[in-house]
């Protein structure tokens, strides 16, 4: 029996209980938005990592690839970050992708579709996700797995502590102060002057203007959306 450790949308941090899980797994599926090249230092020293580019990770990550294909324990992988790159015509047994920060597990075609969701910061009332794949290979070429959905629970310690509480004093104007953000952030003004000027904490207007930055025509609705709200 095989392990392997699929994940997503990291975005700069791994946690104690995710680090628990993938140290138990014998290869490590990354789907992008990683954002910083220590997160590959560190699952590298656990297992062999495969992993393409998300939208998020910049200049370090200019040589990873969008697109990856592979064949690991007898089943045949394709990864992408974007859902939306995933190809027509695609020869692969699963097709790993994430950005989307939802989990999704669908079988098309004989294929398996799988999205791990993101086990990096919280995204306010989102789950933090990831899955395992158990792959047992039989005698001549037949191999069988099954998907291991894991969820992080609620309550957890250090970082996401803090993340609640972010979540409890989570403004009841959020649209409005979501649609100030965004002209703040068009006139280029700080993170730090934004969050000042909305009455908001730094974090949150943070992931607001990262998700408007990196999201080319969203609106209000649509950050509200990919926020989990």
């Amino acid at each position: 029996m095989h392990r392997i450790a699929v994940l997503s949308d990291t975005h700069g941090l791994l946690r104690l209980e995710i680090l628990e899980i993938l140290r138990g797994c014998e290869a490590i599926l990354h789907g992008g938005d990683i954002n910083k090249q220590k997160i590959l230092d560190e699952l590298n020293r656990i297992a062999p990592v495969y992993v393409v580019r998300g939208n998020n990770d910049k200049e370090w990550a200019e040589s990873l690839p969008e697109t990856r294909a592979f064949t690991l324990y007898g089943l045949r992988f394709f990864m992408v970050h974007n859902k939306k790159q995933i190809p027509k015509e695609i020869d692969a047994d699963i097709v790993i992708y994430g950005h989307s920060h939802k989990y999704e597990e669908k079988r098309e075609e004989g294929k398996l579709f799988l999205n791990p969701g993101s086990c990096g910061p919280r995204r306010f009332t989102q789950p933090i996700t990831m899955a395992v794949l158990e792959v047992e290979e039989s005698a001549g070429e037949n191999v069988s797995y099954r998907v291991e959905k894991i969820e992080i629970a609620q309550k957890e310690q250090g970082v996401s502590e803090k993340e609640d509480a972010a979540q409890r004093k989570l403004p009841k104007n959020i649209k409005q102060v979501i649609a100030a953000v965004m002209k703040d952030t068009d006139k280029g003004k700080s993170v730090r002057e934004i969050a000042g000027r909305n009455g908001i904490g730094e974090e949150l207007a943070e992931q607001i203007c990262r998700l408007y930055l990196t999201h080319p025509g969203v609106d209000a609705d649509g950050i509200m959306g990919k926020m989990g709200m």
